[in-house]
Protein backbone atom coordinates (compact mmCIF):
# COMPACT_ATOMS: atom_id res chain seq x y z
CA UNK A 1 0.00 0.00 0.00
CA UNK A 2 1.17 3.34 -1.09
CA UNK A 3 1.52 6.61 1.01
CA UNK A 4 -1.64 7.84 -1.02
CA UNK A 5 -3.97 5.00 -0.11
CA UNK A 6 -3.07 4.71 3.37
CA UNK A 7 -3.69 8.61 4.02
CA UNK A 8 -7.22 7.40 2.09
CA UNK A 9 -7.44 5.02 4.42
CA UNK A 10 -6.78 7.26 7.72
CA UNK A 11 -9.17 9.90 6.34
CA UNK A 12 -12.25 7.16 5.64
CA UNK A 13 -11.49 5.87 8.96
CA UNK A 14 -11.17 9.09 11.25
CA UNK A 15 -14.42 10.55 9.03
CA UNK A 16 -16.72 7.22 9.98
CA UNK A 17 -15.72 7.85 13.95
CA UNK A 18 -16.44 11.57 13.83
CA UNK A 19 -19.77 10.92 12.18
CA UNK A 20 -20.67 8.07 14.50
CA UNK A 21 -19.28 10.33 17.74
CA UNK A 22 -21.25 13.43 16.48
CA UNK A 23 -24.20 11.14 16.02
CA UNK A 24 -23.81 9.71 19.52
CA UNK A 25 -23.41 13.36 20.80
CA UNK A 26 -26.44 14.82 19.56
CA UNK A 27 -28.72 12.10 20.51
CA UNK A 28 -27.42 10.21 23.67
CA UNK A 29 -25.75 13.14 25.66
CA UNK A 30 -27.19 15.92 27.53
CA UNK A 31 -24.84 18.02 25.35
CA UNK A 32 -26.55 18.21 22.16
CA UNK A 33 -28.37 21.49 22.14
CA UNK A 34 -24.77 22.99 22.58
CA UNK A 35 -23.46 20.73 19.74
CA UNK A 36 -26.09 21.86 17.51
CA UNK A 37 -25.71 25.45 18.28
CA UNK A 38 -22.12 25.34 17.49
CA UNK A 39 -22.44 23.27 15.01
CA UNK A 40 -24.67 25.64 13.16
CA UNK A 41 -22.59 28.91 14.21
CA UNK A 42 -19.23 27.12 12.95
CA UNK A 43 -21.37 26.23 9.72
CA UNK A 44 -22.91 30.41 9.14
CA UNK A 45 -19.52 31.85 10.60
CA UNK A 46 -17.81 29.71 7.70
CA UNK A 47 -20.07 30.88 5.23
CA UNK A 48 -20.07 34.36 5.68
CA UNK A 49 -16.57 34.68 6.50
CA UNK A 50 -15.87 33.47 3.19
CA UNK A 51 -17.99 35.89 1.79
CA UNK A 52 -16.06 38.86 3.43
CA UNK A 53 -13.26 37.59 2.17
CA UNK A 54 -14.70 37.82 -1.15
CA UNK A 55 -16.26 41.07 -0.78
CA UNK A 56 -12.95 42.32 0.42
CA UNK A 57 -10.78 41.10 -2.35
CA UNK A 58 -13.51 42.88 -4.52
CA UNK A 59 -13.15 46.15 -2.83
CA UNK A 60 -9.70 46.28 -2.63
CA UNK A 61 -8.50 45.24 -5.98
CA UNK A 62 -8.47 47.76 -8.62
CA UNK A 63 -10.37 47.71 -11.93
CA UNK A 64 -8.61 46.13 -15.02
CA UNK A 65 -7.80 48.42 -17.72
CA UNK A 66 -10.38 48.82 -20.24
CA UNK A 67 -9.82 46.66 -23.64
CA UNK A 68 -9.23 49.91 -25.70
CA UNK A 69 -5.89 50.73 -23.76
CA UNK A 70 -4.86 47.32 -24.34
CA UNK A 71 -5.47 46.83 -27.91
CA UNK A 72 -3.72 50.78 -28.31
CA UNK A 73 -0.24 49.04 -26.09
CA UNK A 74 -0.19 46.16 -28.00
CA UNK A 75 -0.30 47.59 -31.66
CA UNK A 76 2.20 50.37 -30.05
CA UNK A 77 4.20 47.36 -29.26
CA UNK A 78 3.85 45.62 -32.52
CA UNK A 79 4.67 48.76 -34.57
CA UNK A 80 7.93 48.89 -32.40
CA UNK A 81 8.97 45.81 -33.48
CA UNK A 82 8.17 46.07 -36.70
CA UNK A 83 10.12 49.13 -36.97
CA UNK A 84 13.05 47.28 -35.23
CA UNK A 85 12.56 44.51 -37.46
CA UNK A 86 13.14 46.72 -40.58
CA UNK A 87 16.32 48.60 -38.86
CA UNK A 88 17.72 45.08 -38.56
CA UNK A 89 17.07 43.85 -42.32
CA UNK A 90 18.59 47.48 -43.55
CA UNK A 91 22.12 47.58 -41.61
CA UNK A 92 22.98 43.93 -43.42
CA UNK A 93 21.95 45.40 -46.95
CA UNK A 94 24.31 48.61 -46.13
CA UNK A 95 27.03 46.41 -44.80
CA UNK A 96 27.35 45.01 -48.02
CA UNK A 97 26.76 47.60 -50.51
CA UNK A 98 29.77 49.51 -48.74
CA UNK A 99 32.24 46.90 -48.78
Amino acid sequence: MNKDQLIGWVLAIASIIVIVLYGWLVFFTQWSLFLLQLTGFIAIAGVFGILAWIGYTLATTPPPKPIEEIEKEIEEELKKLEQEAQQQQQQPQQGATTS
